[in-house]
């Protein structure tokens, strides 16, 4: 185990005992704060409960994410290869994320229904914009000396964005990707606690209604492990696609 690992591990194990201690010594009702004890046997006692709802929502995710790469990299380089179309697109891409997704929520619900398509939804509007930015601005860091070069050999716009400009913005689209796919559950819980009748967020909102609060917390430990298998599954596919990239 590295230091920085073993840090971090450390720094997780302290706050734990702080929270274990504080719960213990002051007394606190577990339906107002459980002690991380309590919490940990009850993700794992309540795993048959648990376990069909993180797929729901897990498979919200999943498309959630399909769906903002279908949209994000075709938009990126489309904005690339004309500036005028990134000029007309930025102040909609950025209002897009300015708009609270509270409140795009119950109107996905009056057009989609109760369904998946929209959680799919609204997973996807939180993720496709950092990857949908992040690689518009690694086609545009581009070295412009190798953008010379292909232009004398005789490349075509688009060869070239395979050759060069794609290569060369991967580390921006995995960068853009590991943000988006860690606030992606953001999305499909929110879509679940306005309007569902299965997934994690809808189980949150019925176990917070019957006070109990240990089964809310181990619900949000499963999504915490959710979005960390995500962000290190990104890992491996950057490691996989990036092969010339050069690990510290």
């Amino acid at each position: 185990m590295s230091r920085a690992n073993f840090l971090a591990l450390g720094i997780l194990l302290l706050l734990l005992g702080l929270w274990e201690a504080a719960c213990r010594i002051l007394e606190i009702p577990h339906f107002i704060l459980p002690p991380p004890s309590v919490i940990g046997r009850t993700a794992l006692l309540q795993a048959p409960l648990i376990l069909p709802h993180a797929l729901i929502t897990g498979l919200e995710i999943i498309c959630g994410i399909a769906l903002a790469l279908a949209v994000a990299i075709p938009l990126a380089m489309a904005m690339f290869a004309y500036p005028w179309l990134e000029k007309a697109l930025s102040p909609f891409l950025v209002a897009s994320q300015a708009i609270p997704v509270f409140a795009l929520a119950p109107l996905l619900v009056v057009w989609l229904g109760y369904g998946m398509a929209g959680k799919v939804l609204m997973a996807a509007i939180i993720i496709f914009f950092p990857i949908t930015v992040s690689l518009l601005e690694g086609f545009k860091g581009c070295d412009r000396e190798f953008r010379v070069l292909f232009r004398l050999m005789g490349a075509g716009f688009w060869q070239t964005m395979r050759l060069l400009y794609w290569p060369w913005a991967l580390p921006h689209f995995f960068a853009g990707l590991r943000v988006g796919v860690t606030v992606a559950t953001i999305g499909a819980v929110i879509g679940e606690w306005v309007g569902a009748q299965k997934g994690l967020g809808y189980l949150m909102i019925q176990a917070n209604a019957r006070l109990k609060v240990d089964l809310v917390f181990a619900v949000i430990l499963w999504l915490s492990l959710m979005g960390l298998f995500l962000w290190f599954g990104v890992g491996w596919l950057e490691r996989k696609s990036i092969c010339w990239k050069e690990n510290h």
